[in-house]
Parts: C-alpha cells; sequence; structure tokens
C-alpha cells in the first residue's frame, strides 16, 4: 500500500497507537498540573480538622494533637497550625481546666481526685490541673458529696443503714471522695434523715 506521496502507507493500527502515545504525552504534564492543584494544603487541611473538634466541644491542645496524629497530619504542620490556634485564644488549656472542673464537679459531682484524674486524661499540664483545682475548697466537696447522698438516700427508704451505708460510700469512691470525708458525710445524712431519727 502506497500513499499519495508514492512512499509506503503505515497501517491504520500504527497510525493509531501513533497517535495515542502522542497525545498521552502531551495530556501527562497537563494531569500531573491539575493534580498539584487539586492536592489540598496540608495546613489547611489540619485547620479544618482542629475547627471541626473545637465546634463539636472544648478540647484540650493534647486532645487535638491526637486527633492530627490518627489523621496523619505531619508533626511540624500539626504543631504550626495549634501554635497559631493558641496565639489567637481558639486553644487555650488554662481556661479549659478551669471549665472542666467547674462543670464536673457541678455536673457529676466528682471530687478533686477524680478531676484530676480526668485533666490527666485530657493531657492538661500538672501546674494548670492544680491552678484549676485550687478552685475547689474543702468545704465545696463536702457541700457536694453531702448533695449526692442527700439525692441518693431518698431512693434508698426502707433499706437498712448497713446497706444504705455500703451502697452511698460505693457512690462516693467513685467520684473520687476520700474514705474520711465519705463516712463523716454519710453518718450526718444517715442520722438526718426522718427514718433513723429518734421518736
Amino acid at each position: 500500500m502506497t500513499n499519495r506521496a508514492g512512499g509506503r502507507a503505515r497501517p491504520p493500527a500504527a497510525v493509531l497507537a501513533e497517535a495515542v502515545a502522542a497525545s498521552s504525552k502531551r495530556a501527562a504534564p497537563a494531569v500531573d498540573s491539575q493534580r498539584k492543584e487539586r492536592e489540598p494544603d496540608p495546613h489547611d487541611v489540619a485547620r479544618q480538622i482542629v475547627l471541626r473538634q473545637l465546634a463539636m466541644a472544648p478540647k484540650s491542645r493534647a486532645q487535638l494533637e491526637v486527633k492530627l496524629a490518627q489523621r496523619d497530619c505531619p508533626p511540624d504542620v500539626a504543631a504550626a497550625v495549634l501554635d497559631r490556634m493558641t496565639e489567637v485564644g481558639l486553644i487555650d488549656d488554662h481556661a479549659y481546666a478551669q471549665m472542666l472542673v467547674r462543670s464536673q464537679h457541678a455536673g457529676r459531682g466528682l471530687a478533686k481526685r477524680a478531676l484530676a484524674r480526668e485533666l490527666s486524661t485530657k493531657g492538661i499540664d500538672d501546674d494548670l490541673a492544680q491552678e484549676a483545682l485550687a478552685a475547689i475548697s474543702d468545704a465545696d466537696e463536702r457541700r457536694r458529696a453531702r448533695e449526692l447522698v442527700d439525692k441518693k438516700l431518698r431512693a434508698m427508704n426502707g433499706l437498712g443503714i448497713e446497706v444504705q451505708t455500703r451502697r452511698l460510700a460505693g457512690m462516693l469512691a467513685r467520684k473520687g471522695y476520700s474514705p474520711n470525708l465519705t463516712y463523716a458525710v454519710i453518718r450526718d445524712a444517715i442520722a438526718d434523715t426522718p427514718e433513723h431519727l429518734p421518736d
């Protein structure tokens, strides 16, 4: 087979193969540049992760570091983003520790010992933790323990003193109250309940 120029014609399959190869060579740089344009900036990705986490609930810097590591964020990028978020006040371990102590003491009735464990698991620095815990006095702790006991006692009418004492002690122990405080509060509360008052 010859072409109009008198040369030997190439088979259609060869022409097609050559055209496909040429086309892919031309397209390759365009695809690479598009891929580069589409790849998100790791700092932007890290910022979005942190902002989403903070939108759900307050978190400590350590908790956010763990979350970024779980999402395969490079450590240097995570540090840079968290540093910046701290500078602008979006991450504040001091305020977070104080908020956690107030809310968990008032809401769940946790004693300082249990609150110290909570702060530790959240990655709060010891100095910040101690400062936050100092806001709860011994009188505050005793008052909160008594409130918990009084509330529980109302649902324990008819039970013997030993059973009441055992259950109340278990509840306060789980919330971090010391044995001395626990038994003093329980003794006073049981003595004050109408069913145990002398006739």
